[in-house]
C-alpha cells in the first residue's frame, strides 16, 4: 500500500547511490521562492535586484534487505509448493518491511521513515484533549498542514484500532452534526473510506492508538527510493548438504528518504506545511 505510491529510481548498473540537486526552497515568501529567486514590476524599484536560486544535494546509497530460508530434501520433495509458498512468503515480507521503513525507518543502512523527519509537521494535540483518543480538530488541524500541492494525491494512513475513534467522529451543526469519516460504500459511494475527500487506508505499519504514527496524511510521491533491480533468489545445495538441507537466499538492494529538507513555511502565514503531517501523541 506504501512502497507502490513512492517515487522511484533505478540505478545504472554500474553505480550503488545516487546524487539529485534540488531547490534549497524552505519558505515561499517574496525573495525566498526557488530559494532566492524575486520578481519586480516596472517602476517598483530603478533598478532589480540580481537573484539565483540555491540548490542543495539529495543523496541516497543503495543498501541490501537479505533473508535465508531452509527446508530439507525431505520437505521439498514431499510437497510440491513448497518452494513456491516460501518464495510467495518472502515476497510479502519483504514488502512489508519496506513499507514499515518508509514509515518508521531510522535511515541510513534502512529507508528514513517519515515520522519524526525534518520534513514532517506534528500537529498538536487540542487544549485537554483525552488519551488516545482522535477529535475531529485534529483532522482539520492535519489537514490544514498538508500542502496545497500535495492533496490531489496525499491518502490518510490509519492504524485499525483508530477506527472506533473515527466512526464516532462527526462535526457539530447546529443542534445536530454530519459524519467526518466516510466508511467505505456507505455514504462515501466509494470501495475505500474517506477523510476530506481522500483515502483511507488501514496498514499494519502505524502506530498503535494515541502514538505518533496512529494517523498519518502523506503524498508519497514526495518520497523517493533508490533500487537495483528487483527481489532477487538463489537456492543452494552446498551450505547445509550434510544436514540434507537447500537453502533459499532473498535480497533486494533497496533504500530511500524524503525528497524533502524540511517543511516549508508558506508565502502568507507562519504555519509550515509538508507532504507529511502527523499527529502528535496523545497521552
Amino acid at each position: 500500500e506504501i512502497y507502490k505510491r513512492c517515487a522511484n529510481i533505478e540505478v545504472s548498473k554500474n553505480s550503488d547511490s545516487v546524487e539529485i540537486p534540488y531547490v534549497n526552497e524552505t519558505s515561499r515568501a517574496n525573495g525566498s521562492r526557488w530559494g532566492g529567486i524575486r520578481t519586480y514590476r516596472e517602476g517598483e524599484i530603478d533598478t532589480p535586484t540580481a537573484t539565483k536560486p540555491t540548490f542543495g544535494k539529495w543523496e541516497c546509497k543503495i543498501t541490501d534487505i537479505k533473508s535465508l530460508v531452509y527446508a530439507t530434501d525431505r520437505m521439498l520433495e514431499d510437497s510440491s509448493l513448497l518452494e513456491s509458498v516460501i518464495k510467495e512468503a518472502m515476497k510479502e515480507e519483504f514488502a512489508f518491511k519496506i513499507d514499515d521503513e518508509i514509515l518508521n525507518g531510522e535511515g541510513g543502512a534502512a529507508c528514513k521513515g517519515i515520522i519524526g523527519d525534518t520534513a514532517t509537521v506534528s500537529v498538536a494535540k487540542e487544549s485537554g484533549q483525552s488519551a488516545a483518543t482522535i477529535v475531529y480538530e485534529n483532522i482539520l488541524n492535519m489537514h490544514s498542514r498538508c500542502y496545497a500541492k500535495s492533496r490531489k494525491k496525499a491518502v490518510w494512513l490509519i492504524n485499525q484500532n483508530t477506527e472506533p475513534q473515527l466512526y464516532a467522529m462527526s462535526l457539530s451543526v447546529g443542534t445536530g452534526g454530519v459524519p467526518v469519516y466516510m466508511p467505505a460504500n456507505g455514504i462515501s459511494g466509494l470501495p475505500f473510506a474517506t477523510l476530506f475527500g481522500r483515502p483511507v487506508i488501514a496498514v499494519e505499519q502505524c502506530q498503535t492508538l494515541g502514538t505518533v504514527g496512529d494517523i498519518i496524511l502523506a503524498d508519497f510521491s514526495q518520497y523517493q527510493l533508490v533500487k537495483k533491480g528487483g527481489l532477487k533468489s538463489a537456492v543452494s545445495i552446498h551450505v547445509r548438504f550434510l544436514n540434507n538441507e537447500q537453502v533459499f537466499r532473498f535480497n533486494w538492494r533497496i533504500n530511500g528518504k524524503p525528497k524533502w529538507a524540511s517543511a516549508l513555511t508558506p508565502k502568507n502565514g507562519s504555519s509550515t506545511v509538508s507532504p507529511f503531517v502527523t499527529l502528535a501523541t496523545r497521552s
